[in-house]
C-alpha cells in the first residue's frame, strides 16, 4: 500500500524537494494534500502534476481566487488556518511534513500528534518555542517525530540508547564569515549574508546560519527531540558539511552519519523510515571529498550561540522569546534597517527584558511570549531608526 503523505509548506524550499522525493517514488508514496500560505500560482501547478485530491492555501483571498481556479478540477481547496488543521485531520493521512516557516508550524504540529499522525518536523521553531509542549503531547499519544533537519537526521540515526551518550555533537558549515574579524561582520550586506557556501535554503534560515543562530536554534530542537541535557550538545564547525551530526558514547566510540549536503536525503528517510529506499541522487564518494576538517565554534564572534544555549537553560517562555526576537532583527537586517551585527545585540536586550514564565506551558502562553518578543523588537528597532 502507498503511504499518504500530506505537506504543510509545499511551495516552499524543503516543499518542493518532498515533492521531488514523491515522483521518485510514484507507487509507494501519495501527495495526499499540499498546503502554502499564498503562493497560488505553484500550489496550482504542483496539485496538477502530482494529481493532488486537497489543498489548503492559509490565506483566506489566495484561497478564494485558487478554488475559482479549481472549479472544474477534482482537486478541493481549504481555506485558512481551519483549512490547514483540516487537511491533517483526512482519515487517510499516514505521514504529515511539517515544512511551513517560522512558528507557524507549532499548531500543525500538534494537530498532526493529537490526530496519531506520523510527524516529519522539517520546522524547528516549533521545538525551540515549544519542546516540552509537543514532546509531551507525542509521547502520550505514542506518536513518533521523525527529524528532517539534516543535523537531527543524522542523530536521530545514530542514536542507539541515549543513557550510553556521552555527547551529541551537531556539526554546523560556519556559514560565509567564518574566519572573520568583528570589524568586517559590521560591514555584512544582506546579499553578502546570502551566499551561503554549501546549502541552498530560504532567506530567514541563511541568515540563521551566518549568525550561527541556526546552530542554536538546533541545539535546543536536539535538547528536546533526543532528552539530552544542553551541557552534552556541542557545535563544531565542519566546512564540507559533510558529516551531519555524531554521537559520541560513553565508551569512547563516536559513531557519525555522513553524506551529500542535500535534504532529500533526510526528508526521503523521514518518509520511510524505518526503511530505506534507493533514489535518483549520487553516492558520497569519500576519495573526491578528500579531507574533512572541524573547528570549534567562536561564540565571541557569534554570540547567537551563546544566547541560544542561555535561552535553552533559563527554558520556559524565553525560548520562544529567543526566536520570535531574532526573527524580527533578522527581517530588519534583511529590509537594511539594522547592521548583521545588531541582530545578536537587539536578541539580547529583548531577552533581558523579558521575565519568563517556567514550568507547564500552555499553547496560549508560548503565542503570547512570541508575540510580546517581536513587537519588543520592533519597538527597539523603531529606535534605533
Amino acid at each position: 500500500m502507498r503511504k499518504n503523505i500530506v505537506i504543510l509548506g509545499s511551495t516552499g524550499s524543503i516543499g518542493r524537494q518532498a515533492l521531488q522525493v514523491a515522483s521518485w517514488h510514484p507507487s509507494s508514496l501519495r501527495v495526499l494534500g499540499i498546503a502554502a500560505c499564498r503562493n497560488i500560482d505553484l500550489l496550482e501547478k504542483q496539485a496538477a502534476a502530482f494529481t493532488v485530491p486537497y489543498v489548503a492555501v492559509e490565506n483566506k483571498d489566495a484561497a478564494f481566487e485558487l478554488k475559482h481556479r479549481l472549479r472544474d478540477s477534482a482537486t478541493h481547496c481549504l481555506s485558512g488556518l481551519e483549512g490547514i488543521l483540516e487537511l491533517i485531520r483526512i482519515p487517510d493521512a499516514d505521514c504529515i511534513l511539517i515544512a511551513v516557516n517560522g512558528l507557524g508550524g507549532l499548531l500543525p504540529t500538534l494537530e498532526a500528534i493529537s490526530c496519531n499522525k506520523q510527524v516529519a518536523l522539517a520546522n524547528k521553531e516549533t521545538l525551540v518555542a515549544g519542546g516540552r509542549l509537543v514532546m509531551e503531547a507525542a509521547s502520550k499519544k505514542g506518536v513518533r517525530i521523525i527529524p528532517v533537519d539534516s543535523e537531527h537526521s543524522a542523530i536521530f540515526q545514530c542514536l542507539e540508547k541515549a543513557a550510553d551518550v556521552e555527547k551529541l555533537i551537531i556539526t554546523a558549515s560556519g556559514g560565509p564569515f567564518r574566519g572573520m574579524e568583528f570589524e568586517d561582520l559590521e560591514k555584512i550586506t544582506p546579499e553578502m549574508a546570502l551566499r551561503h557556501p554549501t546549502w541552498q535554503m530560504g532567506k530567514k534560515i541563511t541568515v540563521d546560519s551566518a549568525t550561527l543562530m541556526n546552530k542554536g536554534l538546533e541545539i535546543i530542537e536536539a535538547r528536546w527531540l533526543f532528552g539530552i541535557g544542553y551541557d552534552r550538545i556541542e557545535a563544531v564547525i565542519h566546512p564540507e558539511s559533510i558529516v551531519h551530526s555524531l554521537v559520541a558514547y560513553k565508551d569512547g566510540a563516536v559513531l557519525a552519519q555522513l553524506g551529500r549536503p542535500d535534504m532529500r536525503i533526510p526528508i526521503q528517510y523521514a518518509f520511510f523510515y524505518p526503511e530505506r529506499k534507493e533514489n535518483n541522487l549520487p553516492c558520497l564518494d569519500l576519495t573526491q571529498v578528500g579531507r574533512l576538517t572541524f573547528e570549534p565554534t567562536d561564540s565571541d564572534l557569534f554570540p547567537c550561540l551563546r544566547l541560544a544555549r542561555e535561552a535553552g537553560k533559563i527554558g520556559g517562555t524565553m525560548t520562544a522569546v529567543l526566536n520570535g526576537a531574532n526573527e524580527a532583527a533578522v527581517q530588519a537586517f534583511l529590509g537594511q534597517m539594522i547592521a548583521f551585527t545588531a541582530i545578536p545585540e537587539l536578541v539580547a536586550e529583548v531577552m533581558s527584558r523579558h521575565d519568563p514564565k517556567t514550568g507547564i506551558l500552555t499553547l496560549d502562553d508560548i503565542l503570547e511570549a512570541d508575540s510580546w518578543s517581536r513587537e519588543c523588537a520592533w519597538r527597539l528597532i523603531n529606535k534605533r531608526l
